[in-house]
C-alpha cells in the first residue's frame, strides 16, 4: 500500500489511537508498524482473532499484558553462558508471571464453551511457575536478596549481625562512659564503609585510632578506635563473602532459566501477539465498531459507516455503495457538505479492514480486497516545486493512471478543479472514462454539471450528492446515491443578503440548458425530499401500529393469564372438593358395609343418611355463590319421571329422580352416592346423558346391598407395607371392587419372606364375597401376586 495514501487519509492517526489501548512497549511497537495487507486470508485471519479477542472483552473484561517487556538481550546473554542481574531475572520473573494470568484469562468458563482462534495462543504460553516461584523466594527486590535463597547466605548474614552488634557494643561504651567529654557528638557514624566516633580535635591523642575524616572546619576527627578494628576487619571480610554469595545465587537462577529459553521466548512472542490483538479489540469497541465482510468482487456496501476521526456525537452515519450496480461514483454538492468526509471514509475504512481492524460501521457492511488504494486530496501546491493546485493535482492524476488497475481504488477531491471550467470538466470527464473503462473502482467529487450529466448518461457510473438545507444554510452530511447535486450558490447568497437584483442578473449569464438541468435536479431534489418525508411518516404510522398491536398483545396475554390463573385455582379447588367428597364417600361406604354385615334398622340407617346431607349441605352453603340469585323453573309432578336428571339448586348437584313426587310435592333424588329427599320447586330438568348412579336394595333380612358404578382400578399393590397395613388397605379395595361388580381383582403382594402373601391369604379366606383366589400363573406375576374372583 503507497505511504502517500496512507498520509493523505489519516491512517497513521488510527494507528496512534491504536497504540494507546497497547499495555506493552512491544505490543505499542507492533501495533506501530501495522500496514494493510493484499492477502485475503492474512485479512480474514486478522479480522477474526479481532472479533474473538472483542467477545472476550464483552464477556470477562480486559487482561494487561504491562509486563511483557523485552527480554531478548538477557535471553541472548543466557544462551551464551551469562549470569543475569537481579533486575534481569526480575523482568524474566514479571514476564511468567503475567503469562501465568494471561493463560488463566484465556481459559473457558464452561467446557461446552466453543472454541476460537485465540486458544492456540493461550495453549502455547508456558508459565513456568517453578522458576518464577524460586525467582520471587530468592529476590526480594531490585535491592534486596532474600537471607533464604541460600543456606551460605543465612549464615553469613548472621555472622554479620553478631559482629555488628559488637562493634556497637564496643562504640557504645565510648559514647556512655568517660571518653564522652572528648566526643563532638553523641553518635556513631561511617566513613569508607567503616564505623567511627566523631572526637574533637584537640582529644585526638585521649582516642587511639585511626582517623578515616575530618569536618570542614577541622574541629572534628572521625576516628575508627583500635578496639573494633578488627571487627570493621571482620564486617568487610563477610560483606565481600556475601557479594560473592550473591553472585552464586544469581548464577544459580540463571542456570535454571537457561534451561527454558525456547519456553521463555515463545512466551514473549505469544505475549505480544496478543496485546497487539486485543489492543485491536480494544479500539474496536471504542469505536462501536464491527467485522466487515470481505470480498474479491470489488464490491463495496458501507451501512451507516462513521469516519471514525470525527467525534462520535457530531459524525453522520452515510450508506456507501460501490462496485455492484455501478464502479464510477460521481459526489456533488456545495462546498462544507461532507463531499471530502464521505471520500475519505471509504479510503480509510478500506484501510482500516485491510488491516485487520473492525471498522466503524453497521455489521454485514462488505469491503472488497484492494492490492492499492489511491487518493488525490486536499490542497497541495508547492512554491519549492513550483507546483500550482492544478499542476500538483495533475500530477497525482497522471501516477495513478500508470499505476491503477482493476484491483485498485482511486478517489479523486475536486477532479479537474483549479483550472478553467470548460477545460477542467472536459479533462474529468475523458480521465474518469479511462478508469471506467478500465473496471477500476472510483470515486470522486466535483462541482461540474458536465459530469453529473456524464453520469446520467453513461452505464456503470451514478450520481450522488450530500444533501443541504437551504434553509438553515447547513449540510446535514447525508450522503444520496442516484441523486445529482446542487451548488445553491444562489439560494445561499440570497439567505446571506446579496441583493435580488444581482441574483437575477447573474441568472441571466447561465445557458438555458444548464438552468434548465439545474432547475430539473432541484425538481428532482424537491420530489426526493418529499417522498423522504412521506416514508418517514409511513415508518412512524407503522412503528406506532406495531407499538399498538404489542400492547393489545401484552392486554390479551394478561387475560389470557388471569383466565388460566382463574381456571387453574378453580381446578385446584374442584380438585380438594372431590378429594373431600371421595374421603367422606369411601367412609360412608365403609359404614354402610359393615352396618350391612349384621341387621340394622332403618332408623340407624336413615341416621347416617341424615348425617350424610348435613355434610353436604354445609360444603354447598360454603360454594354457593352469594350474589347470583338462582333461577328457578315451575315443575309440576306430571313433568317427572323416573330416571330424569335434574339440577337440585339448594345443593348445587345433579341428580337422577329415584321416585314420584308425593302429594306434597317431595321426592327422592339420587346424586352419586347420596339418595336426598328434595321438594319439587327445588328442581330443574336438565338434558344430559343419563349415569350410573349408586342404587341401594333392602334384602328379606332387612340387610343393605350397594352396586358401585365408580372406577376402580383392577389391581393393588401392596409392596412394602406390613400385613396390617396392607389388610387395611385391601379391605377397602375388596369393598369397592365387589360395588363396582368386577368379576377379578388382581393383588400385588411381592415375594420376599412370604409373610404379607399368607397374611393376604387369610384375610381373604375370612371373606364372604371371595368365591375364590390363587396365586398368579407364569405371564401374571407368579407367586408375587395373588388373583382374587367375586361371588356373583
Amino acid at each position: 500500500m503507497n505511504k502517500k495514501a496512507l498520509q493523505t487519509l489519516e491512517y497513521n492517526k488510527i494507528i496512534g489511537q491504536l497504540t494507546t489501548f497497547a499495555s506493552s512497549p512491544l505490543g505499542k511497537k507492533r501495533c506501530e508498524e501495522l500496514l494493510p495487507s493484499d492477502s485475503l486470508y492474512e485479512i480474514q485471519t486478522m479480522q477474526t482473532q479481532t472479533k474473538d479477542a472483542l467477545s472476550r472483552l464483552f464477556q470477562k473484561g480486559g487482561i494487561s499484558f504491562g509486563s511483557a517487556k523485552d527480554v531478548r538481550a538477557s535471553l541472548k546473554r543466557l544462551e551464551i553462558g551469562s549470569t543475569l542481574g537481579i533486575t534481569e531475572l526480575l523482568t524474566l520473573c514479571s514476564l511468567l508471571e503475567n503469562g501465568n494470568r494471561v493463560k488463566a484469562y484465556g481459559r473457558h468458563e464452561r467446557e461446552d464453551d466453543p472454541s476460537d482462534s485465540l486458544d492456540e495462543f493461550f495453549q502455547r504460553i508456558e508459565p513456568l511457575t517453578p522458576l518464577s516461584s524460586e525467582i520471587r523466594r530468592c529476590i526480594l527486590s531490585e535491592d534486596e536478596i532474600s537471607d533464604d535463597a541460600s543456606p551460605t547466605l543465612h549464615q553469613i548474614r548472621r555472622n554479620m549481625k553478631v559482629t555488628n552488634d559488637r562493634v556497637h557494643t564496643q562504640l557504645a561504651s565510648y559514647l556512655n562512659g568517660g571518653a564522652r567529654s572528648y566526643l563532638q557528638d553523641a553518635v556513631i557514624t561511617m566513613r569508607n564503609g567503616r564505623y567511627c566516633i566523631p572526637v574533637k580535635a584537640e582529644y585526638r591523642n585521649q582516642i587511639p585510632g585511626m582517623i578515616h575524616d575530618q569536618s570542614s572546619t577541622g574541629a572534628t576527627l572521625f576516628v575508627e578506635p583500635m578496639s573494633i578494628v578488627k571487627l570493621n576487619n571482620d564486617m568487610r571480610e563477610l560483606e565481600s563473602k556475601e557479594q560473592a554469595e550473591i553472585e552464586v545465587i544469581l548464577a544459580g537462577l540463571s542456570e535454571q532459566a537457561a534451561t527454558h529459553l525456547e519456553e521463555i521466548s515463545d512466551n514473549q512472542e505469544v505475549l505480544v501477539e496478543l496485546d497487539f490483538i486485543f489492543a485491536r479489540a480494544r479500539l474496536a469497541m471504542e469505536q462501536n465498531a464491527t467485522e466487515p465482510i470481505f470480498n474479491t468482487e470489488g464490491r463495496v456496501n458501507i451501512r451507516k459507516g462513521r469516519h471514525p476521526l470525527i467525534d462520535k456525537k457530531q459524525v453522520v452515519p452515510i450508506d456507501i455503495r460501490l462496485g455492484e450496480d455501478f464502479d464510477l461514483l460521481i459526489v456533488t454538492g456545495p462546498n462544507t457538505g461532507g463531499k471530502t468526509v464521505s471520500l475519505k471514509t471509504v479510503g480509510l475504512l478500506t484501510l482500516m479492514g485491510q488491516a485487520g481492524l473492525h471498522i466503524p460501521a453497521l455489521d454485514r457492511s462488505s469491503l472488497a480486497l484492494f492490492k492499492e488504494v489511491y487518493a488525490d486530496i486536499g490542497d497541495e501546491q508547492s512554491i519549492e516545486q513550483s507546483l500550482s493546485t492544478f499542476s500538483s493535482h495533475m500530477t497525482n492524476t497522471v501516477s495513478f493512471l500508470e499505476q491503477a488497475d482493476s484491483d485498485s481504488l482511486v478517489l479523486f477531491d475536486e477532479l479537474g478543479a483549479g483550472t478553467d471550467p470548460t477545460e477542467g470538466a472536459a479533462l474529468a470527464i475523458a480521465i474518469l472514462s479511462f478508469l471506467h473503462n478500465q473496471r477500476i473502482r472510483t470515486m470522486a467529487t466535483t462541482h461540474y454539471s458536465e459530469l453529473k450529466v456524464y453520469a446520467l448518461s453513461t452505464d456503470g457510473v451514478e450520481n450522488a450528492c450530500c444533501e443541504f438545507d437551504v434553509e438553515t444554510l447547513r449540510p446535514t452530511y447525508r450522503l444520496l446515491i442516484g441523486v445529482p447535486g446542487k451548488s445553491n450558490a444562489f439560494a445561499i447568497s440570497g439567505k446571506l443578503g446579496l441583493p435580488d437584483y444581482i441574483i437575477e442578473d447573474a441568472r441571466k449569464h447561465i445557458s438555458e440548458e444548464n438552468e434548465s438541468f439545474e432547475d430539473v435536479i432541484a425538481d428532482l431534489e424537491a420530489n426526493r425530499i418529499t417522498i423522504e418525508n412521506e416514508r418517514q411518516q409511513i415508518e412512524q404510522y407503522r412503528k406506532e401500529l406495531e407499538s399498538l398491536k404489542a400492547s393489545a398483545k401484552e392486554k390479551q396475554d394478561k387475560v389470557e393469564e388471569r383466565k388460566d390463573r382463574i381456571i387453574r385455582e378453580a381446578n385446584e379447588e374442584a380438585r380438594k372438593i372431590l378429594q373431600d367428597a371421595k374421603s367422606y364417600a369411601d367412609q360412608t361406604i365403609k359404614s354402610f358395609h359393615k352396618l350391612g354385615k349384621d341387621t340394622v334398622t332403618a332408623r340407624e340407617l336413615e341416621q347416617e343418611r341424615e348425617r350424610l346431607r348435613q355434610k353436604m349441605n354445609k360444603v354447598d352453603k360454603d360454594l354457593t355463590p352469594k350474589n347470583k340469585p338462582v333461577k328457578t323453573v315451575s315443575l309440576k309432578p306430571k313433568d317427572l319421571k323416573l330416571g330424569d336428571m335434574v339440577q337440585v339448586h339448594s345443593l348445587n348437584l345433579k341428580g337422577t329422580v329415584n321416585s314420584l313426587p308425593d302429594s306434597k310435592g317431595f321426592l327422592f333424588v339420587q346424586m352419586g352416592i347420596m339418595r336426598s329427599k328434595v321438594h319439587i320447586s327445588d328442581l330443574e330438568l336438565i338434558d344430559e346423558a343419563v349415569i350410573t348412579t349408586p342404587t341401594m336394595k333392602r334384602t328379606s333380612a332387612g340387610k343393605i346391598k350397594m352396586n358401585k358404578s365408580a372406577s376402580v382400578g383392577i389391581e393393588i399393590n401392596l409392596l412394602g407395607k406390613t400385613v396390617d397395613e396392607a389388610v387395611a388397605e385391601l379391605d377397602k379395595y375388596l369393598d369397592d371392587a365387589y360395588l363396582a361388580h368386577m368379576p377379578s381383582v388382581r393383588i400385588v403382594h411381592g415375594k420376599g419372606t412370604g409373610a404379607l402373601r399368607k397374611g393376604v391369604h387369610n384375610y381373604l379366606r375370612r371373606l364372604k364375597t371371595v368365591k375364590s383366589f390363587r396365586l398368579g400363573e407364569f405371564g401374571e406375576g407368579d407367586a408375587g401376586v395373588t388373583i382374587v374372583e367375586f361371588k356373583k
